[in-house]
């Protein structure tokens, strides 16, 4: 699929986009206030946050075996 992209949005999409991050950063706020983690993208790579986020390597094989 082609796309055009501009460097400024329209603002139809300036006001979606602030829409969009108005609604995720509530969905943040709602997993944090239950104690629920969340996974976000940071750098190019995902990112697992909260009090019960899984631990980085919890499926990785150890190394002392």
């Amino acid at each position: 699929m082609n796309t055009t992209r501009t460097s400024t949005p329209s603002p139809e999409g300036r006001e979606l986009l602030e829409t969009l991050r108005h609604s995720v950063a509530k969905a943040l706020e709602k997993k944090r206030r239950l104690g629920q983690y969340a996974v976000t993208w940071q750098n190019g790579k995902p990112v697992v946050t909260g009090e019960d986020a899984p631990a980085a390597n919890a499926n990785a094989p150890h190394a002392d075996k």
